[in-house]
């Protein structure tokens, strides 16, 4: 069978690589996303799964009984399926029961979490050798080995096989590395010696999966280490916030390396009565307004699903022109098939709207009429401004905010316990939003706000205010913060100590060895 279109009764091997989601293969992906049945450790690689369909059938076991009734069955080994594998009697099943079966190979620990590491596999020595300490007894044979040893499933043994290796005649001054969660923001490495591994180990913490590395080729870490270096590398952010509206910043902090965990402060809900939406969309249909101006996605949102509970479409908006307040809202309306005409060159805000927006000129504008569909608690600041430039202003609430139910028990005891590094405030009611169903951050955790009067309401509340954007943006904000991370960080290298995440300094802490 050709491997390019596997069919039904079909087997396909997947490796899902080192640890990190996003190692994946394209070929994995491709089979996940067809996949009638996936065999899988959800609680390691469950994240895979975004790579299913709707409907996909998630079983624990026994590829071949599901391939018998006709099904595509992918089964997600660990690492690489074919580098001491944990597939061969499974592989044998398939051949037995005359079914056919693909393996996709997957990026082996071996070389990704040494390059996650800043490990280079071989350097002047062009000999690169990978043993599972499983298996192997003979640790002399290895001790002359010239290049790079890594060795698999070895860390409840690694000062038993560094003192074999230095009985073979490896000296003890021999460069080591231990890894472990290689590859995802838990990865943490220990630097060693082959004879200071029992003394640098002993309260290091270090569990399975883990990778052990012996030679030279350690000594390229101090140059080449760029993961565990991120300025916010492994730090959990608590990013108070709608799902709607945190998903790029959620992107921008996992590229700082940090975890985010996005709590919903505020639900969106609509409006009570829906007639004064239901006015204002057919005065947008028959020629009411010049100008639609958007302050949310979530109001571009609550149109959309007026528009589609209508039968209409972006092509509703023609001979209109649209505002909005800032690219996140522009990014909705784009989505929405809808350029807006109108974006703030500076402040994104309703004040740098109002800077940029014309004054009604009755020789230009054949219509005065604004349309505002808006939060049912907006300020009056967008309609004072239109209002002085002359136009005339329909504020319509196209949906509520109310405060969100408490996020669940182990969240809350985090915020209040110290378990977050940081948290952000993109606006002074997700300040009083959070703290009113999940209470005030521990005073460990960094507090970053979007700008000066969420600032203002954070210390209301008694908060330290450590971070605040240069400008009143989400991106600005994230950005703020790795920046402080980044002075963290570079203080404590200089001070010749290990870098500690804030979360680490409150007391009960587990405390890593230098």
């Amino acid at each position: 069978m050709s491997s390019d279109s596997p069919a039904s009764g079909f087997v396909a091997f997947v490796g899902a690589g080192p640890g990190d989601p996003n190692l994946l293969t394209l070929r994995g992906a491709e089979l996940l996303g067809k996949a009638d049945v996936v065999v899988v450790d959800e609680e390691r690689f469950g994240a895979l799964l975004r790579h299913c369909r709707t409907g996909v059938e998630v079983v624990p076991g026994d590829v071949v009984g599901h391939a018998k009734r006709g099904r595509l069955v992918v089964r997600v080994s660990e690492g690489d399926p074919m580098l001491f594998s944990s597939i061969t009697e499974e592989v044998a099943a398939c051949v037995a029961a005359e079914v056919d079966f693909e393996i996709v190979p997957g990026v082996p620990p071996a070389t990704a979490v040494l390059a996650y590491a800043g490990i280079p596999p071989a350097t002047s020595v062009p000999e690169f050798r990978v043993v599972d300490a499983a298996q192997s007894q003979d640790w002399a044979s290895h001790a002359g080995c010239p290049g790079t040893l890594v060795i698999y499933n070895g860390v409840a043994d690694a000062v038993p096989i560094g003192k074999a290796l230095i009985a073979g005649g490896r000296s003890d001054s021999t460069p080591v590395a231990v890894s472990s969660g290689g590859t995802t923001t838990e990865q943490y490495t220990v630097v060693s010696t082959l004879g200071r591994l029992q003394a640098d180990l002993k309260h290091a913490g270090i569990t399975e999966p883990a990778l052990i590395v012996v030679g030279d080729a350690v000594g390229q870490r101090d140059k080449l280490s760029w993961f565990e270096t991120k300025p916010l590398f492994g730090w959990r952010v608590l990013v108070p916030r709608t799902k709607e509206q945190s998903k790029s910043l959620t992107e921008q902090l996992i590229s700082y390396g940090a975890v985010p965990e996005e709590v919903p402060t505020i639900s969106v809900e609509p409006p009570r009565t829906p007639q004064q939406m239901d006015r204002a969309i057919k005065g947008l249909v028959t020629g009411r307004y010049e100008w639609v101006a958007f302050t949310s996605a979530n109001a571009v949102k609550a149109v959309r699903e007026k528009f589609e509970e209508y039968g209409l479409d972006a092509r509703a908006f023609a001979g209109l022109k649209v505002a909005a307040v800032g690219d996140a809202t522009a990014r909705a309306l784009v989505e929405f098939g809808v350029k807006p005409d109108l974006l703030p060159s500076g402040e994104q805000s309703s004040e740098g709207l109002v800077d940029e927006w014309p004054p009604y000129d009755s020789m230009l504008d054949p219509i005065n009429r604004v349309l505002l569909p808006r939060a049912d608690i907006s300020t009056d600041t967008l309609v004072a401004g239109l209002t002085e430039l002359g136009w005339e202003c329909d504020d319509v609430t196209a949906y509520r905010t109310v405060r969100a139910a408490p996020p669940p028990a182990p969240i809350r005891e985090a915020i209040k316990g110290g378990g977050f590094d940081a948290v952000l405030f993109t606006s002074s009611s997700t300040v009083r939003n959070l703290v009113g169903i999940a209470g005030k951050p521990h005073n460990v955790t960094v507090i970053a706000v979007i700008g000066p009067q969420t600032a203002s309401t954070a210390e209301e509340f008694g908060l330290r205010v450590d971070v605040m954007a240069d400008k009143p943006s989400a991106s600005a904000l994230a950005a703020a913060l790795a920046e402080y991370g980044a002075k963290q960080r570079q203080a404590a290298v200089a001070a010749g100590d290990t870098p500690r995440r804030p979360s680490q300094n409150r007391r009960g802490a587990r405390r890593r060895a230098k």
